[in-house]
Formats: structure tokens, sequence, C-alpha cells
């Protein structure tokens, strides 16, 4: 069980940022992201998630017409851009994931359940990639203010990929920024049903 200081790190010290520090991310550390999400687990072990970082500013220009106005100055001034998308096509690795499971011809054969499937599930990794990015010392800002076929027009279309959400990372400057908004209590938002 995680100690009070890797839960405080992880959600209830944890804050978005509203503004970023110049100091950059390294490749080496997105790796490491990737090397933690990818072992969430998945229906299946399907992974559909895939993701495009953009660290440069080329990317940052291609990424800024689709980006809502409130979102602009946020989501540009983040050292690292994630783009959460997700593989249509994801049972093609099925074979190779799920060996001896035979889904591969389950989704093949039905494009309502892959998709749904695969979006669930990329969604799926993409909160995993939110507390990998944490756990290992960075700051994250999920952001869904933004036009969906700009963004795989420009980064997605080669693969076949679809957007899901765009996650930006880096060490935030939380000089200033506001209290917490609240939460909603266990009772306005759980029930139990035996």
């Amino acid at each position: 069980m995680l100690d009070a200081s890797g839960l405080e790190l992880l959600f209830t010290k944890a804050r978005t940022p509203l503004r970023w520090t110049t100091r950059p991310v390294e490749e080496a550390l997105l790796r490491q992201i990737y090397d933690l999400v990818r072992m969430g687990p998945t229906s299946g072990n399907c992974c559909p998630a895939r993701i495009v970082f953009i660290t440069g500013s080329s990317g940052r220009e291609k990424l800024r017409p689709a980006l809502s106005a409130g979102n602009v100055n946020r989501v540009m001034g983040a050292p690292v851009i994630a783009i959460l998308a997700h593989d249509p096509l994801f049972f093609e690795q099925l074979p190779k994931l799920s060996p001896g499971e035979e889904l591969r011809s389950w989704f093949a054969a039905d494009v309502g359940l892959s998709e749904e499937t695969a979006f669930r599930n990329g969604t799926l990794q993409g909160g995993y990639m939110i507390m990998a990015a944490r756990a290992l010392g960075l700051d994250v800002l999920p952001v869904s203010g933004f036009d969906q076929s700009v963004v795989e027009d420009a980064f997605l279309a080669e693969w076949g990929w679809r957007a899901n959400f765009l996650l930006c990372l880096g060490y935030g400057d939380f000089a200033g920024q506001p209290e917490r908004a609240p939460r909603l209590e266990f009772d306005q938002a759980c029930r139990i049903v035996e």
C-alpha cells in the first residue's frame, strides 16, 4: 500500500497547473511514463492507446489551430503536449498481446464493438498516463477543448488513429494559483448495492 506521501503525490496534493515553468522534460522520462502505462490492465489486454508526444515548436504550431481559445496559452506553454489517441485496428495486435485467446476475430467482425472497446480502453490508458506522470514527478493538464478532426488530420492520419484528449506534461508554476476546486462527497457520487 502506498504511504501518505505517495497518495499525496498522485491525488490529494497533486494539482492541475495553469502555468508552466521552462524546465524541460527529457525523452527518457516520456519513455519511462509509457513503460508504466503499458503495464496497466485493459480488457483482453487490448492496449489500444497510441500517443504522439509534441516537443518542438513546429508541432506546436500545427496544433495551435485545433485548440479552443481558452486553452491556447495553457497548452502551448507546456514543455510536452501528448495526444492521447487510440487505434481502431488495435485488434490486429491481439494475437501478440493475448496469444491463444482468439479475440482478434470478435473485433474484426464488429466495427461498433471494436470502436467502443478502443475508445473505452484507450481512455483508461490515458488515466494510467496521468498517474504515471505524477508518480514520476511531473504535473499534468488534461485537455478536451480542441478540434478532433484538425488534430487527426495533422498528426494521426498516417496511422489511422483517433484522437481522444490532450495531456500537457511538465513542471507547473503554481505561484498565485487559486485553491483547489471542490469535489463531490461519497454519498453524492456513489451507491452501494447489495
